[in-house]
């Protein structure tokens, strides 16, 4: 399956791969029409970058110019793993990785099925997650299935993501390292590895958030179930009830408190609750339910990734 793998991408044809995080689409990062292929079966408008995944930090200098040296630490102390750089590019990364800026993000992913597959291929492979633009993400090859049917390509089933949700991408291209997607990675390991102040995501105020750079997963509804969701906190939850005839499902981490049709249970861990995220909101997105009621994880920072993911999904609902 491997070798065929490689030669698909090699012809300019696209493989589903797995990783720790989510599956992803991946396709000849160095192929302008094996990426526009990725954009057009997941309906990706072609402004977003995409991720390239690389086989080593070895090679880091291939993709990426003007590596400061806390870019170095955390490729060195984290990769693979589920962290994305994002820096200027070399002239071997075309737009259309891109969307035309200057800057690419990159990763090692740490699935070996994939490690092995990069280390086959010799090159790297542009990888959005696996799945039509803006829907919840896949962590099984069966949710890639689903939302691909008849057209998933390829497809390289290495089990469930063990880690659950999207990388952390971190902006190297200034003075500290700026979090643009927090994850599983975070900024408190951030700092500690790099012995530096960081601009967390959610820092609205800082000069350098206010640059417009384009990188994945920043789209205000995204990760979203086609059910309509909201998001409530624990507060606004006690006060809920149903609607009559409505058919409502939940997802916290107490039961609802209410009678609903789905009443399903995250770990109130941030790690175990990002590995079930997604699997959560597939069931309960396939259940027929008319509303689904989410509750929103806590304020804590080792939770920002499971909460971006949250808001994001739920956006739509709110207005996003």
């Amino acid at each position: 399956m491997l070798s065929e793998a490689v030669q698909r991408l090699r012809s300019g044809g696209l493989v589903v791969i797995p990783t720790e995080t989510v599956y992803g689409l991946a396709a000849d990062a160095e192929n302008p029409a094996a990426v526009a292929a990725i954009f057009a079966l997941k309906g990706r408008p072609s402004d977003r970058p995409l991720i390239v995944h690389i086989a080593t930090d070895a090679h880091l200098d291939r993709w990426a110019r003007r590596v400061p040296d806390y870019a170095r630490a955390l490729a060195r102390a984290l990769w693979p793993g589920p962290l994305s750089l994002v820096l200027p590019r070399t002239e071997r990364v075309p737009d259309a990785v891109t969307g035309g800026q200057d800057t690419v993000a990159l990763r090692v992913p740490a699935h070996p099925l994939t490690r092995k597959l990069l280390e086959l291929f010799g090159g790297g492979l542009a990888a959005p997650s696996a799945n039509p633009y803006g829907r919840i993400s896949p962590t099984e090859a069966a949710h890639v299935r689903a939302g691909f049917g008849d057209a998933t390509p390829l497809l390289l089933d290495g089990g469930p993501c063990v880690g659950g949700i999207e990388s952390t991408i971190v902006s190297c291209l200034g003075s500290l390292p700026r979090v643009l997607r927090p994850g599983l990675v975070t900024a408190a390991e951030i700092a500690a590895i790099t012995g530096l102040d960081v601009i967390e995501a959610e820092d609205e105020t800082t000069p350098e958030t206010a640059q417009a750079l384009r990188t994945a997963g920043q789209d205000r509804v995204h990760y979203a179930p086609r059910t309509t969701s909201l998001l409530l906190s624990r507060v606004e939850l006690a006060g809920w009830r149903p609607p009559p005839g409505v058919r409502a499902g939940f997802l916290g981490f107490r039961p609802a408190g209410f009678a609903v049709a789905f009443d399903l249970r995250l770990p109130d861990e941030p790690a175990s609750a990002a590995q079930g995220l997604y699997g959560a909101l597939h069931q309960l997105d396939l259940a027929g339910l008319d509303l689904l009621l989410i509750e929103a994880p806590p304020a804590d920072a080792e939770w920002a990734g499971v909460r971006d993911r949250l808001r994001r999904a739920t956006a739509r609902s709110r207005g996003g």
